[in-house]
């Protein structure tokens, strides 16, 4: 058996991998890990609040493993910490950590890297080739995913989308050389809803942030009602 740490970054990747690896017998995913801008207690990139990710953590049935991160955070720093909670995961048992990860070769070798010498190996669920992510777009969002936009890069994606639903709408209006999935960084996701939930996360959209050069819609939790579809 497989006792198996799944990176979480709180979007439609991480939570398809989730769907995927809970259909394999051999596997059993004992908790999610996240990684967290320690200034802004926000998901690394996707800058969704810790409270949100906290929602999916319930409604997936599985603990949450924080990683909190200095700001602005070296890549050493980054690692420091890494091999710190590695070391706690391979003491409780764990043996692999996966990745939400789809094709990016340089990617997944630094996970490898990440992963060496600390007893744990790398699971990468969804990988596939790059002309294969619309098809994988299509099956997450027929198996019922929903996710809403939460970052994205304006040099390739307008900031109309932000916000809004992951849908055959928005796969539809991509720019030519905007991968389905996001995965060169386009666009980044969170899911609130699918088949890896026991029940949807509430939440609103609230205002725009632009930091860096890419754009944020502040998600907020709300009431019992689902974001508009």
């Amino acid at each position: 058996m497989h006792r198996v740490l799944l990176s979480w970054s709180s979007g439609k990747d991480s939570a398809w991998a989730l769907y995927q690896l809970r259909q394999q017998p051999q596997v059993e995913v004992v908790g999610l890990l996240t990684t967290f801008n320690q200034t802004a207690d926000r998901v690394s990139m996707h800058a969704v609040r810790r409270t949100l990710v906290e929602a999916q953590a319930r409604a997936v049935g599985l603990p949450l493993w924080p990683v909190y991160l200095p700001h602005p955070c070296t890549n050493a720093q980054y690692e420091e910490a890494m091999h710190s909670v590695l070391q706690k995961a391979r003491q409780e048992g764990i043996t692999h950590l996966a990745f939400g990860d789809l094709f990016l070769q340089e990617v997944r070798d630094y996970r490898v890297r990440l992963l060496q010498g600390s007893g744990l190996e790398a699971l990468f669920p969804l990988w596939t080739a790059p002309e294969k992510t619309a098809q994988l777009a299509q099956e997450m969002l027929a198996a019922g995913l929903q996710a809403v936009l939460t970052c994205l890069d304006p040099k390739r994606l307008s900031p109309m989308w932000l916000g809004q639903p992951y849908d055959a709408k928005l796969l539809a209006a991509l720019p030519p050389g905007v991968d389905p999935c996001g995965e060169r960084g386009e666009f980044h996701t969170f899911c609130y809803a699918g088949p890896m939930f026991a029940q949807s996360i509430p939440l609103r959209v609230g205002k725009t942030l632009w930091r860096e050069g890419f754009c944020f819609a502040d998600l907020l939790p709300a009431g019992p009602t689902r974001p508009p579809a």
